[in-house]
């Protein structure tokens, strides 16, 4: 297929129009009449996914995080993004970037990591405004399986997630038992309140700072977990890929997906620390 037509697939599958006002995502470079045979899905455009795109073969690779979020007056190959666009360009492979519309989508990010969790989604955490159904919006709400107490539930995470050196934080009684679960893929503090109104056992997302989350635990429930910021939104990218696939199969098309595995979180060393508390 065309690349024009797979990007209208992906953004059937996350609307740009849902997307927040100040994010940058569709398509960053790329003919939109070339051949896509082969596409790589990852978290962030950087130069680790750009070689491997380039060692695969791959004709468009989709992130979701944006190249350029905040804009920009140059591409010059002298700059770091600048290098990307022409290594992209140079390869015959194009960029295409889903972020808050694929956070909000139904199933999206957040879908993706509660489903790693074992979780039985039931609801946005935040629900778009826009939508009548209820089913889009930032976060999810899950139940367990079977109630666990916070430590367990932490070990969960950590097992379920892709190891990063910054590991999983958790802050609450590791005694408390959990089964009802709010989780953000990202960085998620600004749901705090949202967290506690949906009255959850604990809130697991990432990114959490110290004012915030003392804060937070200061007001009572829920318990906070902590998970890298890349390692949470990984699980999106299997079911972006097997969505593609599917949309373009509908289409009589057939492509080949894969998921990059490489660890671009930009932690490489966790030191750990005993604690009294």
């Amino acid at each position: 297929m065309t690349l024009a037509a797979a990007t209208a697939a992906l953004d059937d599958l996350y609307p740009p129009a849902t997307a927040e006002a100040w994010d940058a995502v569709g398509p960053v470079c790329g003919d939109p009449g070339a051949t896509v045979r082969r596409v790589l899905f990852a978290v962030d455009p950087v130069h680790d996914v750009v070689d491997e795109a380039i060692e695969w073969g791959a004709d468009l690779v989709v992130t979701h995080h944006p190249l350029y979020l905040r804009g920009t007056s140059t591409v010059s190959a002298g700059t770091v993004k600048g290098r990307v666009v022409h290594d992209l360009i140079r390869n015959g492979i194009a960029l295409h970037v889903a972020h808050t519309n694929a956070d909000s989508a139904d199933p999206g990010v957040s879908d993706a990591l509660a489903r790693a969790l074992g979780l039985t989604v039931t609801g946005p955490l935040d629900p778009a405004a826009d939508d009548p159904t209820g089913r889009r919006g930032t976060g999810r709400i899950g139940e367990l399986p079977h109630p666990e107490p916070l430590a367990a539930f932490a070990e969960r995470a950590a097992a379920a997630l892709p190891p990063t050196a910054a590991g999983i934080r958790v802050a609450g009684d590791p005694g408390l038992e959990v089964s009802r679960v709010a989780v953000c893929g990202g960085a998620g503090d600004s749901l705090f309140d949202a967290a506690r109104r949906a009255g959850v056992d604990v809130y697991l997302t990432a990114d959490l700072r110290h004012h915030p989350a003392s804060e937070a635990m200061q007001a009572g429930p829920p318990a906070l977990v902590d998970a890298a910021h890349w390692a949470t939104e990984w699980p999106w990218l299997e079911l972006a890929s097997a969505e593609l696939e599917a949309a373009c199969g509908k289409l009589g098309a057939e492509i080949e997906t894969r998921v990059s595995r490489r660890v671009t979180d930009p932690w490489t060393v966790h030191i750990g620390q005993q604690t009294s508390r």
